[in-house]
């Protein structure tokens, strides 16, 4: 390893870590000045939830990075991502729940049991137990079980991105885009096209 990877191989999980931390005061200055639309509450709840997908998937990432373009990196930063999307996971919720529910239980419940609000809150729950286990001890605790624990988050990248799509209006698509692209991170994943793609840049290396 040549001294100007191995700088950026010990640096590249803090700048990961900064990057994924400066969107809370960033929305809080936001708050603090009222740039957060006609609809500060609302636009509080999309921004915290869209930041939660995008680490999401970039936590999906890091394995083909990884398998396919040789990026060692990425795989030091994947469980802090998944982490990172759960605690914006969980600003989302809250917000949703105190500031534009005000804590109120039969209008969660009424709200909950639409299509778009249900999805995102079973893909939230999936969140949780992978968030516990995602620290030591757990990973050698659970031996093969936590690996297939964490599979879950193929289906909560799905959930999440639905959740989107039910969220915004028809017409806007954004949220397909996301869609379109864990699909085809997904794909990358299956040997066949894992081992072609590993091999094809390989050889161009």
């Amino acid at each position: 390893m040549n001294i100007r990877y191995k700088f950026f191989d010990q640096w590249f999980p803090i700048l990961v870590h900064i990057a994924c931390l400066l969107p809370i005061p960033w929305l809080i200055l936001d708050a603090w000045q009222g740039n957060l639309t006609a609809d500060p509450i609302r636009g509080a709840i999309l921004r915290t939830g869209k930041i939660a997908l995008e680490l999401l998937i970039l936590s999906l990432a890091c394995t083909p990075l990884n398998t396919i373009f040789g990026f060692k990196p990425a795989l030091r930063v994947r469980r802090a991502l998944g982490d990172y999307s759960f605690l914006y996971t969980s600003l989302h919720f809250a917000i949703f729940v105190s500031l534009d529910y005000g804590f109120d239980l039969q209008l969660l419940i009424n709200e909950l049991i639409r299509p778009y609000a249900l999805v995102g809150l079973i893909a939230g729950l999936l969140l949780i137990p992978l968030a516990i286990t995602s620290f030591s001890p757990w990973p050698k605790r659970l031996g093969k079980n936590w690996n297939r624990l964490h599979n879950l988050v193929y289906v909560i990248n799905l959930l999440a991105a639905l959740h989107f799509i039910l969220v915004v209006k028809q017409g806007v698509t954004e949220p397909y885009l996301w869609m379109i692209l864990i699909i085809f991170l997904l794909v990358l994943r299956l040997p066949p096209i894992r081992h072609f793609l590993s091999g094809f840049f390989t050889h161009q290396e």
